[in-house]
């Protein structure tokens, strides 16, 4: 005679059993059902593939691109100081989120290319309070930001080397990072002359 103990058991060793045979059979119906797989050939089809051309006239929506500049930075192939958007608070502050989530590990919080990969990782971020970047063109950081950076030597005294971020920012975001940077280099470098006469008296106290 089985004592309750051993039922027990059985009973629940036998739900187990029954629900592995329904998993089982579940993803075998599935993983076993006709299908073709990649580059597969058909004869079904007239052209012997079974996978199909894009139908005529059709785009991917997440190729469409009918805004050049935002999407390449460009105008007529050359960097220009313009953004393709308005710029407000709302979007200076998008930018410093996001430049201190991507771009602060390297050229530091305040761009001036100072920070522990600077330090350690055999490269020079970029200082963005030199001259050449501050006379560059708002768009110069969209297309470094999009299509990455190598320039210089390693073995004389270092190089510059970003892979381009396309594929983890978006290009609204690339846009606000831009126009954030072009604010720290304003707020590095202003001069009196920089503050609305309104406010240039406060400025004393």
């Amino acid at each position: 005679m089985q004592t309750p103990r051993l039922t027990t058991r059985m009973i629940r060793f036998g739900w187990i059993g029954l629900l592995v045979l329904l998993l089982t059979a579940c993803h075998q119906d599935m993983y076993d059902q006709q299908k073709y797989t990649t580059y597969e050939p058909s004869s079904f089809f007239a052209d012997g593939r079974s996978s199909r051309p894009n139908v005529p006239g059709t785009t991917p929506y997440e190729v469409v691109k009918t805004d050049e500049f935002l999407y390449t930075g460009l105008i007529d192939g050359k960097e220009v100081d313009a953004m393709p958007f308005p710029v407000t608070k709302d979007l200076l502050l998008r930018g410093q989120l996001k430049y201190n989530i991507y771009c602060a590990v390297c050229h530091g919080e305040s761009g001036y290319g100072t920070s522990m990969v600077a330090e350690r990782g055999g490269i020079v971020p970029a200082n963005f309070h030199q001259q050449r970047l501050r006379e560059a063109p708002l768009s110069h950081f969209f297309v470094i930001i999009t299509n990455g950076v190598y320039r210089g030597d390693p073995n004389n005294g270092g190089y510059q080397s970003m892979y381009s971020y396309a594929s983890r920012i978006t290009p609204e975001d690339r846009w606000a990072i831009a126009a954030y940077i072009r604010a720290l280099q304003l707020s590095q470098n202003a001069t009196i002359d920089d503050v609305p006469p309104a406010e240039r008296a406060r400025l004393g106290n």
